[in-house]
């Protein structure tokens, strides 16, 4: 099957749909007519837990790239990625950083399909949910994939990297 064989793959951007295919994954696409350039928005969109979307967010450890795959209603802990990795310094990646390294735009970079390879850090909490949303390569359209196949078609190791809650 190609991309142009697929009416749903047609929704997804087309070096993730290419990315689909190499996997071979049979995944549920949704399109929403309005952008969910947050996991709010995303989650409002689908009818699910804000938690049960997953965020893919590029951070720089020490200049190098690196995906961190978080759900939505968690923020990053900067400094236990920092920790993890062995880094100097991490900092959120810049849009243009972002676009280079994944090859998509803010709001809708998926966890995998990829320009570069790049280290992923899963975090644990993705786990707590029997199927998670991902960006699929544009605001407009998510994927649902259960956690553990998605953190290892990304290449994931599994991290705890949520921001504590008091």
């Amino acid at each position: 099957m190609t991309t142009s064989d697929s009416p749903a793959l047609s929704l997804a951007h087309p070096r993730f749909a290419a990315a689909l295919e190499e996997l071979e994954l049979d995944v549920e696409l949704r399109r929403f007519p309005d952008e969910t350039r947050t996991a709010q928005q995303a989650a409002e969109a689908i009818g699910c837990e804000v938690s049960e979307i997953v965020k893919s967010l590029v951070f720089a450890a020490d200049g190098v790239p690196v995906l961190v795959l978080m759900d939505g209603a968690s923020r990053v802990d900067v400094e236990r990625v920092r920790e993890e990795l062995g880094a100097g310094e991490v900092t959120r990646a810049d849009a243009r950083a972002v676009r280079e390294t994944t090859g998509y735009a803010i709001g809708g970079v998926p966890p995998f399909g990829h320009r570069t390879r790049t280290r992923v850090l899963a975090d644990r909490g993705l786990l707590d949910h029997e199927v998670v949303w991902a960006a699929a390569g544009n605001p407009h359209t998510v994927f649902a994939l259960d956690p553990k196949s998605l953190v290892a078609h990304a290449g994931g190791t599994l991290v705890d990297v949520r921001e504590r809650t008091a």
